[in-house]
């Protein structure tokens, strides 16, 4: 810490013990960030720094990791889960909720419990949403954290996958349709360079592309998408060994704190089996055992072995994202969560972009 900013901390204990606030022990500081002097040297800290992000398989902790991190640096959650963002999805997604109340403060989190379930939730409505929160956020002066675990959502946010959805446009598929192909061709290579000779070779697909293209054209400020590639991205890890005995241990937890009933009041709602199916993993197999499918012990047994692969796969797409770029800094879940906030805290002190 430079001398000015050891005067500055010095004098701002002595403020805080001075007045007021004497009853607050000095290792509880950080439950009043707006006197702390930790926490106004981590903002000058973060003030560069548009988005952390925090992944890692399940069951590895993400959501108190994160929320923790929050707390010390005054920050607001979005979640990058595909399931989280379904009301009524509660124990099978994990959303933890109490995760989110870290001493005396509740943690602010965006894109949980914003959609039916039942209805369909995809990557491009989730980029959409984590923009809109992603701006109000910094809109309050805050640092927006992005935690999850869907390695999609996470990709599209770091690496901004050009994935604008085109809505069809019939007046438009109309209008082309009348035109003989050479015009089509000479219109799609106005509107964009091309490299070959793909979209051209089928007429539907050059009509398709022309309408993609003409969409952008019209939409241009939808391109636009905030630099996150350099950023700090934290990555929460476990033994093999280790992780696979949490993960057996959290779905007897979740089976005991009622998820079988979960499913079946989603039934009950009107969330039809095949979309329950569709949403994979608890959702799957408790809907195959309630069908009657599978017995209580064969639907644990197979879920349990689902949720490993689960947990392989995550980290498979992990180390592809760093092999596109992504600094990932690792963090050993064995430290225990306050060392590795303090690990994460002074990797954002000295992080370069």
């Amino acid at each position: 810490m430079r001398v000015g900013d050891f005067i500055l901390t010095c004098a701002m204990v002595w403020l805080r013990l001075r007045f007021a606030w004497v009853d607050v022990k000095f290792s509880n500081l950080l439950l009043y960030p707006l006197y702390s002097p930790i926490f106004f040297h981590l903002c000058t800290m973060t003030s560069n720094i548009p988005l952390i992000t925090v992944l890692g398989p399940t069951a590895v902790g993400k959501t108190s990791f994160g929320a923790r991190l929050a707390v010390e640096l005054d920050a607001e959650i979005i979640s990058a889960d595909s399931r989280q963002v379904f009301k009524g999805m509660d124990i099978g997604t994990g959303k933890d909720l109490a995760d989110y109340r870290v001493g005396e403060k509740n943690v602010p989190h965006h894109l949980i419990d914003i959609a039916e379930p039942g209805s369909e939730y995809n990557v491009y409505r989730f980029k959409h949403d984590f923009l809109e929160a992603w701006q109000a956020i910094h809109s309050r002066n805050k640092l927006p954290v992005l935690c999850g675990g869907t390695g999609m959502y996470l990709e599209s946010v770091l690496l901004d996958y050009d994935l604008v959805e085109v809505p069809e446009n019939v007046a438009l598929r109309e209008k082309l349709a009348g035109l003989p192909d050479e015009e089509l061709i000479r219109m799609i290579s106005t509107a964009r360079q091309l490299h070959n000779t793909t979209d051209t070779a089928d007429r539907e697909r050059l009509i398709r592309a022309l309408e993609i293209e003409l969409f952008k054209q019209d939409n241009a400020n939808l391109n636009k998408w905030p630099e996150f590639s350099h950023t700090p991205v934290f990555g929460i890890r476990f033994d093999r060994e280790i992780i696979r005995n949490r993960i057996t241990q959290r779905l007897y937890q979740r089976l005991n704190e009622g998820m079988i009933d979960e499913v079946k009041q989603l039934m009950e709602n009107g969330v039809s089996a095949d979309r329950l199916l569709f949403y994979g993993l608890e959702y799957k197999y408790i809907t195959l055992h309630l069908k009657g499918e599978l017995s209580y012990s064969q639907m644990v047994n197979l879920l349990n072995t689902a949720i490993h692969q689960f947990a392989k796969r995550q980290m498979t797409w992990y180390r592809r994202m760093e092999k596109k770029g992504v600094r990932i800094y690792w963090l050993e879940g064995e430290n225990g969560l306050e060392a590795n906030i303090d690990k994460a805290l002074l990797y954002i002190k000295n992080f370069d972009a």
